[in-house]
């Protein structure tokens, strides 16, 4: 039964791919490359003839396959090379040609076993078993290779043909790898094996009539992954061969030295693999010879961005982060910031630097040298005498002097040179080309704009500091005009109660508290006072208005009235100095004799006064404004201040006025819940 599905499974395959082919070469193929996909066929429907006329065991059968899997290789390889072009042939001869040459090998086993002796041709089988499976393992790698190449709108087209051949090489894989561990072959694999040649060919048809667009990047990534393959490949296929050997010739130590030979070749393997020096040289070579380009900018751009935006308490400081993103770039294992002070270059943040430079970095002549042109600086060419003039005499001896020393990169912003790096040389040495220049003054701008950037952010916190200072003392010069004109006022009157024991003693508490309040000013000038509230606690409202209206209402009457019981949460020292801005300046806006008053409420304190008024864009717009005022001389705080104060404890301060009428200002204060904390309370 098995021999009858294999002849006849082979046989309709191979008229199934004889008459894709004729169709193809009559209406041709617009989508795929035309001459490569005829050969495939046509070789795919010369073996399944050989298969179905010959059988599997021939040396027909088994050249026959090899040619298949070469013929489809070719033409993978020709997709790829129709779209990457042929300036990237180094790269794609590089992953296809191993695989291609493990099948040419599997093609002289062949021939070599059926002139062999039966002894001999046993161990070739197993070889040649293994390299056949080797050779679909490393073609399903490539065609995965080939689908992730395809742009992802563009894959429907691909998609068909990518399946048909996976599916191809899965039942080469499967039958070969039963037949390794079997050590005969299956029948019914074989003849399975038909049936799936036969079920492949609709899907190469409808993948070809698609004409889809089936434009391919190479891509890095994935070329190093190939790379790699290809080198396990033919790791693994010398150690299966040197085994062999010997087993064949190895007599009685065989055992031994197969053992040995395993971990040695593991061991040299792993050593190499895991050398920074044999990493970098790799892929100094792999860019060198199989790219067109240095560097994968987008991969590289990528790195660099994330190394500048690290943020988090974790994160190293943003001149050591520049510092390893400018290094990353040329795999430097350090570098050194530098940063334009007076006209000249200081020391900055090292990343990783050896060695301390001098306290004088370098002078005025390296500075203009890189802020002229944005000239990156390579050290070897000034150490061997080939830069120019300008280099020779600019670059300080101490640089030349340290061998690390590869490169100076400047840091330019808008004409303006920020700073420069000094990078470490590479663990493969090489000297700078086009494409470091370009890649590192680009980078350099970036960094630039980011250290120039910070400095901005500085420069603001700075001058925030200034203004929360000039805030801060306009609101104490508000104060200290009130204190003066209460001092004035005691001064005048002394001149004529001056021998009332009463007055001399009003006016020693009088002074001895505006003294209280001068420190309580100063303190709050000093930088280190914070200017917030202190925590709430439950404060009488009335004693505390019935206080401060004795004290800023002087000759005009200030009646204070209401709730004896009222509690509030609040600051006393702010609430104090709130109500004093409000009263003083209803004391000084009433007109002739009208008292102003004071109400005090369960959580609420009212301020009014008879006043000039004030209108409603005024009162909506600027009162609250600072440095804004309808009084002559006034300073235009207290309002603004005392709102700050209110809303800093939990409260509002909402007014109303009419021109020509008066003034009500109204304090809200949070709710105290329990009379607690009164030992406290002003």
């Amino acid at each position: 039964m098995s021999a009858t599905v294999i002849l006849w499974g082979h046989a309709l395959a191979a008229l199934l791919f004889a008459g894709l082919a004729l169709s193809q070469l009559r209406d041709g193929a617009a989508s795929v490359p035309r001459t490569a996909f005829l050969v495939a066929l046509g070789l795919t429907a010369l073996w399944a003839l050989a298969m179905a006329g010959i059988g599997s065991g021939d040396m027909v059968s088994w050249v026959a396959e090899s040619l298949r899997n070469l013929g489809w290789l070719g033409f993978m390889f020709a997709l790829l090379r129709r779209d990457a072009g042929a300036r990237r042939d180094r790269a794609v001869k590089t992953i296809y040609g191993v695989v291609a040459l493990v099948a040419v090998a599997g093609i002289g086993l062949a021939v070599f076993q059926a002139s062999a002796g039966s002894e001999l041709g046993r161990g070739i089988t197993a070889v040649r078993i293994l390299l056949r499976m080797m050779v679909a393992v490393g073609a399903l790698v490539l065609v995965n290779h080939l689908y992730s190449l395809v742009a992802p709108a563009a894959r429907g087209g691909i998609r068909m043909a990518v399946i048909a051949l996976a599916t191809m090489w899965l039942a080469d894989l499967a039958l070969y790898a039963v037949a390794y561990l079997g050590g005969d072959w299956p029948l019914a694999m074989i003849a399975a094996r038909g049936v799936v040649m036969v079920a492949i060919v609709p899907m190469l048809a409808i993948a070809v009539h698609r004409n889809g667009d089936w434009t391919l990047n190479i891509s890095r990534t994935v070329t190093w992954q190939s790379l790699t393959l290809v080198a396990l490949t033919i790791y693994a296929m010398t150690t299966v061969l040197v085994i062999s050997a010997i087993e064949a010739f190895g007599g009685d130590y065989a055992r031994v030295a197969q053992t040995a030979f395993v971990f040695g070749s593991a061991a040299a393997l792993l050593t190499l693999l895991s050398s920074p020096v044999i990493k970098a040289w790799l892929r100094v070579m792999v860019a060198k010879h199989l790219f067109r380009h240095r560097y994968d900018y987008r991969a590289e751009w990528v790195r660099f961005t994330e190394t500048l935006g690290t943020p988090g308490e974790s994160a190293p400081p943003l001149e050591e982060r520049i510092v390893k993103a400018v290094a990353d770039l040329t795999e430097s294992p350090a570098g050194l910031l530098l940063v334009a002070d007076g006209g000249a270059l200081s020391v900055g943040t090292g990343w990783q630097w050896h060695g301390d430079p001098p306290a004088s970095v370098a002078g005025e002549e390296l500075a203009a040298l890189l802020a002229g042109g944005a000239r990156i600086v390579e050290l070897d060419s000034v150490r061997a005498g080939r830069a120019t003039a300008e280099e020779l005499a600019a670059v300080p001896q101490w640089m030349l002097d340290h061998h690390a020393a590869w490169a100076v990169v400047p840091l330019v912003h808008v004409k303006t040179l920020i700073g420069a790096i000094l990078l470490a040389r590479p663990p493969i040495d090489r000297s700078l080309d086009w494409e470091d220049f370009d890649l590192l003054r680009i980078a350099g701008r970036q960094v630039a704009s980011y250290l120039a950037e910070a400095r901005a952010h500085e420069a603001l916190a700075d001058a925030r500091r200034f203004d929360e200072f000039n805030r801060r003392f306009a609101f104490i010069l508000h104060d200290v005009k009130n204190l003066v004109s209460q001092l004035t006022l005691v001064a005048r009157n002394a001149e004529r109660h001056a021998d009332n024991p009463d007055f001399r003693a009003d006016m020693i508490a009088t002074l001895k508290d505006s003294a209280g309040r001068m420190n309580d000013l100063l303190a709050r000038l000093s930088q280190h006072h914070s200017g917030r509230a202190d925590d709430p606690q439950a404060i009488e409202l009335l004693p505390l208005a019935e206080r401060i209206a004795k004290m800023r209402g002087g000759s005009r009457a200030v009646v204070v009235t209401g709730d004896r019981d009222a509690l509030a949460l609040a600051d006393p020292a702010r609430l104090e100095q709130a109500l004093g801005h409000l009263i003083q300046n209803a004391v000084e806006a009433s007109n002739g004799g009208d008292p102003v008053t004071v109400t005090v409420g369960h959580t609420s304190i009212e301020v009014a006064d008879r006043g000039t008024g004030m209108s409603a864009s005024f009162v909506r717009d600027r009162l609250f404004r600072p440095f804004v005022s309808t009084k002559h001389g006034g300073f235009g705080i207290g309002a603004f201040e005392a709102r700050q104060v209110i809303q800093a404890m939990g409260g509002s301060l909402d007014v109303v006025s009419r021109e020509g009428e008066g003034t009500r200002f109204t304090v809200t204060l949070p709710q105290a819940l329990a009379p607690h904390n009164l030992e406290h309370a002003a």
